[in-house]
């Protein structure tokens, strides 16, 4: 690996590590495991999938079918795809930038590239992680072979899933709602940053992975809870604060609800933020 790639690496890690150490109502992290999965499964799988998904000149493609099978392989189920679908591309573009500040400029050029092998392999990744709630769609069915371009065929679902929508907005509610909410929230500490990028994303619009598992209302009725909980921060002391999260979590685990594209889209942001802090790094050393 080079030293570029094993920057990105670390940056995908320490996103990783990032966002379980933060309380996220209803997902797994260090405060209270859930859906039969553990904080360590997802430790265990960033580790498996930091080396394919930051392989040196892979297309975005191979990066997401190689990061899915050293997961399945280091875990036995699925933790990662939504993380491993948005954090791919990111990290070609990283490899591919030249300043910081282009980083979505890369991220844009990257995803035009995307060609319909890059959907065959993706397919094949999402087959693979058969990831809860999936179902079946009428056209370019990942079952099916692929005979559009990976963008294309995100299109076609970026109505129905928030992961698939930043595919072809150039990864729009990262670089906007995502950052945006990290840069507010920075001074409170980086836990509690995490946690309030969560609460964005759960705020401000339903949770693909909720919509899938559980229907549009039900998706809709955690959104409003999380914009209610959002508006109560300011009045809460830290520890009541910490009190009624964990509450809520607790109540969204009986429940089986999981909002986790949220949680994806989380480490995506705290990704993109790694990966400016890391880069000028290397140009400073070179």
């Amino acid at each position: 690996m080079t030293e570029l790639a094993e920057l990105i690496a670390q940056a995908f890690t320490a996103a990783c590590r990032d966002e379980l150490q933060a309380p996220k109502p209803g997902n797994v992290h260090v405060f209270a495991d859930g859906h039969r999965m553990t904080a360590d499964d997802f430790v265990r799988s960033a580790a498996a999938a930091a080396g394919p998904l930051t392989q040196p000149g892979a297309k975005v493609g191979q990066r997401i079918l190689g990061a899915v099978e050293a997961t399945k392989a280091a875990v036995a189920t699925n933790t990662n795809l939504g993380i491993v679908l948005l954090c791919a591309p990111l990290a070609a573009a990283a490899a591919a930038e030249q300043e910081p500040s282009d980083l979505r400029a890369a991220l844009s050029r990257v995803l035009a590239g995307l060609d319909v092998e890059d959907a065959a392999l993706a397919f094949r990744a999402i087959t693979l992680a058969s990831p809860g709630g999936l179902g079946t769609a009428p056209r370019h069915d990942v079952r099916a072979p692929a005979t559009i371009s990976l963008r294309a065929a995100m299109a076609e679902a970026a109505e129905r899933d928030r992961i698939a929508r930043q595919y072809v907005s150039d990864f729009e509610d990262i670089f906007v709602t995502g950052a945006d909410a990290l840069a507010r929230a920075r001074p409170l500490g980086r836990d509690r940053a995490t946690t309030e990028v969560f609460l964005a994303f759960l705020s401000s619009f339903p949770d693909s992975h909720v919509v899938r598992k559980h229907g549009a209302a039900k998706a809709e009725e955690v959104r409003q809870l999380a914009q209610n909980f959002r508006a109560s921060i300011p009045a809460a002391q830290p520890a009541q604060f910490m009190g009624n999260l964990l509450d809520w979590d607790r109540q969204l685990k009986l429940a089986d609800i999981n909002p986790g594209t949220s949680a994806d889209l989380t480490v995506a942001t705290l990704f993109v933020a790694h990966l400016h802090d890391v880069l000028p790094l290397r140009r400073n050393s070179a």
